[in-house]
């Protein structure tokens, strides 16, 4: 198709489009229409307009006026009015917490309590929880800092209480405490309220109990001292109070709360990556010829786009005009490009390496085959649940247990004790529920992940995801991808085969020249080759490259062609049966074979391959040791597959795999009841990485496939799995045994809180040593997680 058809051809499909200028003045000149959104526009009313070629539009707004004028033809010819009609579509909301939860509106989450956040591509701008949160939590450290150095001065030998008087000093702690309280952990309230209202007990519900125990016995303590007996008092007969515990447990809870919901807003990073490779123009030829840089937002479908050497795809379509190779490994994983002519099809987000394109558009914003990997990564990153359920789970019982404990103990030493028997009652509940305070219980899982991914850290893993985690100790099967995770993921010169009388350097020489003329990934790794042995390179003359064949040349003297066995047979008639044994059997073993003729006879055979990594075999032989079967699925065809999975020993393959079929093979062996594991390295990998239940990424990968991944392996080393999974394995081993610890204290303490040793000691426990107690159970919790920065890897 030559230039003129091809663009008279355009024109005539064109013509069909209505091409009717806004109209601009209505009655007396006294008003305009808008010609982006058909509004009516009051003139010298400080209203926007432009000068476009000699005609004023005015505009309703600011963003009318820009939107004019990024793209004024889109506009002005009628194409607008092509735009479907689609209504937008609306942002849904979902917590983080309880994924079954979905509304069509900002709120709270009636299960939890927690902030709705949106479903989809994240919004632009910070996080308002996140935001609010810090605001609180600075308060909240405002506060605790005094309220710990009024408090705990006399045991570190600062006397404040004499200096300022202990009377005063209890209402400054009320004063420093109340803001903290009613103020800053009202959401944490709100929740807690919540999980009591629907009966689903959790994290919230202890800390609303604890924080609001300490605090309103405090108050009490503070406001009606003489309620209490005066076994009760201080040293100076004051009732001990712990308003400090309250304000520092609040103070601490949001510490974790920021740090989480700065890692749930870097999962949007994934999202925002893959957006990102679409570009935010397009060059439109008009009707008239003429191109123009357009909002991609304004193109569609039917539109012709010129696309010039190293530009991104906007979007799906058919090559009209042009030939070129093109970077596909957003879709198929792999590094060699792929040649593009007339009819071709082409996606949105691949990179156009050399020649220039004009593509006719099929598929735009929605309905392209990126904007689909982008709304499969968020559903599969929607889809997972953090790990804190684990606590959550266990609080599900023991809440209503403490809560029973506590008002038993108040209701049987308001019977059945001694006077002031209210009294009695009212330190026995609050004894228990502080000593059943969720500092332990809240601290056991985080703890051990804080320690667990610095030593992975320092082995090169990193971790992005608690919960990914607690999940790879379960796996079963493990998913990997073939280009950059199980091979090198770049081509390389393997083989040199030349004729019984053609010197191998020679061909070497003639063949690494005649490439370095060419930008195909092919042909770098043959120029690489020759230098790696000191061959010398030369000039190169009368160069040609033949699109999906191959190049022909003139090198010192000799015409040199290097290419495929349809280029050297039927174009130039080489005949290339001696060496076809050869060249099967390099392609049974994964290899690409390049054909070259000397002055029209065939002088031998290059060999290229993508290397399997040198420790990939030992580490799938401790995979399979450690019961996990392995899957290799990979863009890549099912020869070479074949024989790299052979050569690994791996125990099934799928071959020609798309991103959605990676991600719909993750599904399906998740369906069949199987824990999987996905490692991949490529922006094709991002959906199946998100939508396994532990997403690995090789660091040496693009972005996105780092972000959609819950760990990332800094060497692109397949052995880190292996490190990982014994991190993992002990990271939950010593979670549970945190857990333990934070229970056992309270399966002794609670009891005695409750005044189970009253009639051998004829005291309760006071609950300065509730306190004390509750502190030591975090202290072992703490103790204990510091074991893993000594684990072996």
């Amino acid at each position: 198709m030559n230039n003129h058809d091809s663009m008279s051809d355009f024109l005539f499909s064109a013509h069909t489009r209505d091409h009717v200028h806004a109209p601009q003045a209505t009655d007396k000149a006294e008003t305009a229409i808008d010609p982006v959104c058909g509004m009516t526009v009051k003139l010298n009313a400080g209203k926007p307009s432009l000068d476009y070629q000699g005609t004023i539009y005015h505009f309703c707004s600011q963003r009318c006026h820009e939107r004019f004028g990024a793209d004024p033809w889109f506009y002005l010819s009628g194409h607008a009015g092509n735009k479907p009609k689609a209504a937008k579509k609306a942002t849904l909301y979902t917590c983080p917490m309880d994924p079954e939860i979905v509304r069509d509106a900002p709120g709270t989450c009636p299960i939890c309590g927690m902030a709705l956040e949106p479903m989809g591509a994240p919004v632009e701008g910070p996080n308002p929880e996140l935001v609010d949160f810090t605001r609180r939590f600075w308060v909240s450290l405002a506060c605790a800092v005094p309220l710990v150095i009024l408090s705990m001065g006399p045991m570190v030998g600062l006397p404040i209480r004499e200096w300022i008087g202990a009377r005063i000093v209890t209402y400054l702690e009320l004063l420093l405490a109340t803001p903290v309280v009613l103020w800053a952990a009202r959401p944490f309230f709100e929740r807690g309220w919540v999980s009591l209202r629907t009966g689903h007990y959790n994290m919230w519900t202890l800390i609303m109990l604890g924080v609001g125990a300490a605090y309103l016995y405090s108050v009490v303590a503070t406001l009606l001292p003489s309620l209490f007996p005066m076994e009760f008092g201080g040293h100076h007969g004051e009732v001990a109070v712990y308003f400090e515990a309250a304000a520092v447990i609040v103070t601490l809870v949001f510490v974790g709360q920021i740090l989480e919901l700065r890692a749930r807003e870097r999962t949007g990073d994934a999202i925002r990556a893959l957006m990102n490779l679409a570009p935010k123009t397009a060059r439109r030829i008009q009707p008239d010829g003429t191109e123009q840089d357009a909002p991609l937002e304004n193109i569609l479908a039917g539109d012709h786009l010129r696309i010039r050497p190293g530009e991104a795809v906007p979007v799906d379509g058919i090559v009209t005009e042009g030939h070129s190779s093109v970077d596909e490994s957003l879709i198929t994983g792999e590094p060699l490009p792929v040649e593009k002519i007339v009819g071709a099809e082409v996606t949105g987000g691949t990179i156009n390496r050399n020649g220039t394109l004009v593509v006719r558009a099929q598929k735009v914003g929605s309905d392209t085959v990126l904007s689909q990997i982008v709304e499969m990564v968020a559903s599969a990153q929607r889809s997972r649940a953090p790990i804190q359920k684990l606590a959550d789970r266990v609080s599900g019982w023991f809440v209503p247990a403490v809560v029973l404990v506590a008002a038993a103990a108040f209701v049987g030493w308001l019977v059945l004790g001694p006077q002031p028997s209210f009294a009695y009652g009212l330190v026995a509940a609050v004894s228990v529920l502080i000593i059943a305070c969720p500092c332990a219980l809240g601290l056991a899982t985080p703890i051990s992940i804080m320690t667990a991914t610095g030593r992975g850290a320092q082995s090169g893993v990193l971790v992005r995801e608690a919960a990914a985690l607690e999940r790879l100790a379960a796996i079963d099967t493990l998913i990997v991808d073939k280009t950059g995770t199980l091979t090198e993921g770049k081509p390389r010169l393997t083989d040199v085969l030349v004729g019984p009388t053609f010197p191998e350097n020679r061909l070497l020489m003639l063949a690494a020249s005649l490439e370095k003329a060419s930008e195909h990934p092919l042909a770098e790794a043959i120029v690489a080759g020759a230098r790696a042995r000191d061959v010398p390179l030369v000039a190169v003359s009368d160069f040609e490259a033949v699109n999906g064949k191959g190049v022909s040349g003139r090198v010192d003297g000799d015409r040199v062609l290097a290419g495929n066995a349809a280029m050297l047979l039927a174009d130039v008639g080489v005949d290339t049966s001696a060496f076809a044994g050869h060249a099967e059997g390099l392609r049974q073993n994964g290899r690409t074979a390049l054909y070259v003729a000397v002055n029209g006879e065939l002088a031998g055979l290059l060999a290229l391959a993508d290397e399997i990594k040198i420790n990939a075999a030992e580490a799938i032989r401790a995979l399979h040791a450690d019961g996990i079967r392995v899957v290799m699925a990979t863009g890549d065809s099912a020869v070479t597959a074949d024989a790299v999975a052979k050569a690994l020993g791996i125990d099934d393959v799928a071959a020609d795999q798309l991103p959605e079929d990676k991600k719909a093979l993750v599904e399906r062996l998740k369906a069949e009841g199987r824990v999987v594991a996905m490692a991949g390295d490529g922006i094709n990998d991002a959906p199946a990485l998100a939508a396994a239940d532990v997403g690995i990424a090789m660091g040496t990968g693009a972005d996105v496939a780092l972000e959609s991944a819950g760990i990332t392996l800094l060497k692109g080393d397949l052995s880190g799995i292996v490190r990982a999974r014994t991190l993992s394995k002990a990271t939950l081993s010593n979670i549970r045994q945190n857990l333990f610890f934070a229970f056992a204290y309270n399966a002794v303490g609670v009891p005695v809180a409750a005044g189970l040793l009253y009639p051998l000691t004829g005291s309760l426990l006071s609950p300065m040593i509730a306190a004390a107690a509750m502190s030591l159970s975090s202290v072992s919790v703490v103790v204990n997680a510091l074991r893993l920065r000594r684990l072996k890897l």
